[in-house]
């Protein structure tokens, strides 16, 4: 870890603008079904408010396009985070302006205040020199601790760090060190496990990780694509067409490089994701007209399954089938219970796969739990992340 941390600086007596993830998910009457993200930022919140600090909090929460949205407002972050720390969280309905300077300035140590979504305002994803002007006048130190957003060059986590002294928060310092311990110094085997519906926004990350793991899983819709670049006939399931000469190329490249990459054996295949009833497993090359692939199958669990718990470190990103219906989840679940009880120093990332984890109960198993989706893959892609690279040096 290069980077300054707010264990490095005295926050005592500093009002700190401080950007988390709060981007939960919620049902549709707008309550959190899942305050993994919150409770991830608790600890660097804690910190801050310990150390007599005046904490200014911003994140954002789902794609507003840049004007406001009633049903993404951030009360109901504001309450649970409150009912999270124990400590009243003073929350205002603007994202800048006088009513947010006005409440900043007024805040004393030890005290909270919450911004609302930053993404109501047009000049947030497109870093406006301004818009970040303002936040970092609404504070004497920056503080980023969302690693989630840390590949977006925004003005709320990169912008304001041009104009205030940046460090990162504990929970940016825990996803660097063990995403940089997992890709430059892993115990081996190295075992990446990938998934999710499409390979089209993880084609580098696949480039990149066959130059560094032993083995390489694949599944998920993604896995579908390299099947079918292999000659399978996979029915209804989804391919990406247009991908199947990317898919090949990965596989050439993986057998040049002597790396181990496996594809589903076999699937549980129905005529739709409705369609529990009628689930059955089949050969991988053996997909009739009219099903869709929606899981791996049972063989393949096993040897998946076989090679994780041999793993010295595994990394997993995306799910093995469509998670959210309990009997295409099973794939995902089991897996993650070898995992679970494998001595693998494991990482597993991406929104899905948070959902996936707690669905199978084995977050406590789980050595590190990334909160980052894109952001994950584009640090095992090896690129520079934007919300990194402002933060000051040691």
């Amino acid at each position: 870890m290069t980077k300054k941390s707010v264990k490095d600086i005295d926050l005592t007596g500093k009002r700190v603008f401080t950007r988390v993830d709060f981007n939960v998910p919620r049902n549709e009457q707008g309550e959190i079904t899942d305050d993994t993200k919150i409770r991830a930022a608790l600890p660097t919140i804690r910190y801050m408010l310990a150390q007599g600090a005046a904490v200014i909090l911003a994140s954002h929460l789902g794609r507003p396009k840049g004007k406001p949205d009633e049903s993404l407002r951030m009360d109901a972050v504001a309450a649970r985070l409150s009912q999270l720390l124990g400590h009243h969280v003073q929350k205002v309905d603007e994202v800048v302006g006088e009513a947010v300077s006005l409440a900043a300035a007024a805040l004393q140590p030890g005290e909270l205040l919450l911004l609302e979504n930053v993404r109501f305002h047009p000049g947030e994803k497109s870093n406006d020199e301004t818009l970040a002007k303002a936040y970092a006048g609404l504070a004497e130190l920056f503080v980023s601790d969302a690693f989630g957003t840390a590949h977006r060059a925004h003005a709320s986590n990169t912008g304001v760090g041009q104009y205030l002294p940046a460090v990162a928060g504990l929970l940016m310092v825990a996803e660097i060190e063990n995403l940089s311990k997992s890709v430059h110094h892993p115990l081996r085997p190295l075992v990446a496990i990938v998934g999710g519906s499409k390979i089209a926004d993880k084609i580098g990350v696949l480039h990149n990780l066959l130059r560094s793991v032993d083995t390489l899983l694949l599944g998920g819709g993604m896995a579908n694509t390299f099947l079918k670049a292999k000659g399978y006939q996979l029915g209804k399931s989804l391919v990406e067409d247009d991908q199947l000469t990317a898919a090949a190329e990965i596989m050439q490249e993986a057998a040049a490089l002597q790396v181990n990459l496996l594809l589903p054996s076999d699937l549980i295949v129905a005529d739709s994701p409705q369609d529990v009833p009628g689930a059955q497993a089949v050969a991988a090359d053996s997909v009739q007209a009219g099903k869709m692939a929606l899981d791996i199958g049972p063989q393949t669990r096993k040897s998946y399954g076989d090679l994780v718990s041999k793993a010295g470190t595994v990394l997993w990103n995306g799910p093995l089938g469509m998670y959210e219906v309990d009997a295409f989840a099973q794939g995902s679940i089991e897996l993650l219970n070898i995992l679970a009880q494998s001595e693998a120093f494991s990482i597993v990332g991406g929104g899905d796969m948070i959902a996936a984890v707690e669905k199978a109960g084995v977050d406590k198993q789980i050595s590190h739990i990334s909160t980052g989706g894109g952001a994950t893959l584009e640090f095992w892609e090896g690129k520079e992340l934007p919300g990194i690279a402002v933060l000051q040096e040691i």
